[in-house]
């Protein structure tokens, strides 16, 4: 489900034209830039997001192989596609347009960096401009930072926001943060978003049936709800807060997708059955034009005689 709103969602991102109305960015938003720059890692992560989510509609990028659809997915290589500047493909994507869902719930800013920072590589005229640090309009001049950590005994998720800068660093008050939690398809919001105290701590309630990996770990990621105010500062963690869960192996059990050795008894039953009437019946067809014939040569011999 993931990989077909992605690729529904990049539809209207290469085609500004999907519609009679040109998507129009607005101004405060075309001049967003990536807190990081753009490197071989961040390439290679964008393509495997590519690859899952958008190669089966936009195809290979340079290579024009996209989908027949209408309108048409088009190629991310072109130059109609990359005359995008940076904050307005981040925006696109984030915000989402018409049939497409706004996907900043679902991809993480930097995730959504490293998908913009892929398509520019299939751009040499392309140079990156880096904002060099994640400040905040409402702490002037200050790194915003966030710290997450598990406290098992009431099984609550603390954040910590704080702004610093060369002289300080004080709390971040009254700021609304959310806590998702990285799921197969997505990320999953966890708890009601909340705002941090004078402290600028937050306090958020871990569901009991939050599961995680074998050994019950969780990858969550913190963010400010109001990135306009403070940033796109955001804070992925792997805390041992699930449930512990072993995944159930597609082929353990016997089930249709499995292999001969493990599929279905009645399948196989079935199937051998079907292949015993299928060569029945033509060898049948075979004795009955065998007697055709040899009741031929008995007339044609009484003929003669």
């Amino acid at each position: 489900m993931r990989r077909y709103f992605f690729g529904l969602l990049l539809i209207q991102l290469l085609i500004p034209t999907l519609s009679a109305q040109e998507w129009i960015v607005p101004a405060d938003k075309k001049g967003k830039l990536s807190t990081f720059p753009f490197n071989d890692e961040t390439r290679k992560a964008g393509e495997k997001l590519y690859s899952i989510n958008c190669m089966s509609c936009h195809g290979t990028p340079g290579k024009a192989n996209y989908l027949p659809l209408v309108p048409p997915p088009g190629d991310p290589a072109t130059e109609k596609i990359q005359k995008n500047n940076d904050g307005e493909i981040f925006y696109k994507v984030s915000v989402g347009r018409g049939q497409m869902p706004s996907f900043r719930s679902v991809l993480t800013s930097n995730e959504i960096w490293n998908v913009v920072s892929f398509l520019r590589s299939f751009n040499t005229a392309y140079k990156q401009q880096v904002m060099p640090v994640i400040t905040s309009s409402a702490y002037p001049g200050a790194v915003i930072g966030l710290l997450v950590s598990f406290n098992p005994a009431d099984s609550t998720i603390i954040l910590k926001a704080s702004a610093t800068s060369e002289k300080s660093s004080v709390p971040v008050a009254d700021a609304e943060v959310k806590l998702l939690v990285k799921r197969t398809f997505g990320m999953l919001p966890v708890d009601e978003p909340q705002t941090t105290d004078k402290e600028g701590l937050a306090t958020f309630r871990v569901p009991a049936d939050l599961k995680g990996d074998t050994a019950g770990m969780v990858l969550v990621s913190a963010r400010f709800t109001d990135e306009d105010v403070f940033g796109s500062a955001g804070k992925d963690t792997l805390l041992n807060a699930g449930q512990k869960v072993t995944p159930v192996s597609l082929v353990a059990q016997r089930a249709m997708w499995n292999n001969v050795r493990k599929a279905p008894v009645w399948i196989i039953l079935a199937y051998g059955l079907g292949v015993l009437i299928a060569w029945g019946f033509i060898l049948l067809v075979l004795m009955k034009l065998r007697d055709i014939y040899l009741v031929g040569e008995i007339v044609s011999s009484d003929k003669k005689e």
